[in-house]
């Protein structure tokens, strides 16, 4: 089997296997009445990853840190401008439901919050692809390690993901399919890994710079507003508690990836 063979086939079966893991997870009977709870478990792995993986391996990698911050500065305000774009082509008064803040459970965000993770969660995808193809050019069995770490990594991060598609007004099928096309970005970042790594390596960190500022405008911007809606304590003590949980999974796929 030629390395090219292994890192896509590793590419597809990773991000089939995360996704099928991820909605295995999600797609219970009951999904509406927990998706609050949800939402809470996703800002947590939305921003565990974003400060326990995605910045320190763009830092580690990056030749000048402060351009870098400049990226995940100019990505937030990039995914600003672009859920502007998305209201205005909903609504064009300003009464329109586009307008109304919901419940995170309760109502839709007209497709916001689930169009910005998808294009971050393609930019993070592509990365972890030419990750895989830069461990299978070393070793074959160090590639195939990295897989499996990246699976490992993946299935909160999907099942988080799942929620926020939920959230934003999606389908379960169609949060299904925009999650398995989105995965399918690694495979494309393996190929072009493989063909000119030296030259996409200098990318990584700008790519892991944008990915970092949708997931922390997205946690911060539409997702922990909905959660102030439910003001009372009990809630309140729930959702810090799931957030945690978010962080804790994340940092456990930390842990395992490390060893």
């Amino acid at each position: 089997m030629s390395i090219l063979a292994w890192i896509i086939a590793s590419c597809i079966a990773g991000g089939t296997l995360s996704i099928v893991c991820a909605t295995f997870f999600a797609l219970g009977n009951r999904t509406q009445n927990y998706l609050s709870g949800m939402v809470s478990y996703a800002i947590g792995a939305l921003l565990g990853a974003v400060f326990l993986n995605i910045l320190p391996e763009a830092i580690h990698l990056a030749p000048n840190v402060a351009v870098l911050s400049g990226t995940v500065l100019f990505g937030i305000l990039l995914f600003f401008i672009l859920e502007k774009l998305v209201l205005w082509r909903h609504c064009h008064h300003e009464h329109c439901e586009a307008h109304v803040t919901h419940e995170p459970g309760h109502g839709f965000d007209n497709g916001r919050s689930g169009m910005l993770i998808i294009i971050g969660d393609t930019f993070h995808n592509f990365v972890d692809g030419i990750i895989i193809a830069a461990a299978f050019l070393t070793d074959v069995n160090l590639g195939i390690v990295a897989a499996l770490a990246i699976i490992a990594h993946e299935i909160p991060q999907e099942v988080g993901d799942f929620a926020i598609l939920l959230y934003s007004g999606y389908s379960k099928l169609r949060a299904f399919q925009l999650n398995l096309i989105s995965s399918f970005s690694s495979v494309a970042g393996g190929i072009l890994g493989y063909f000119t790594l030296q030259t996409m390596q200098s990318w990584i960190p700008t790519l892991l710079a944008l990915a970092a500022a949708s997931m922390i405008y997205i946690a911060v911007a539409d997702l922990i507003p909905g959660l102030h809606k439910r003001a009372h304590l009990r809630d309140t003590l729930q959702q810090v508690v799931l957030i945690v949980l978010g962080v804790g999974t994340v940092w456990l796929m930390s842990v395992f990836m490390a060893e």
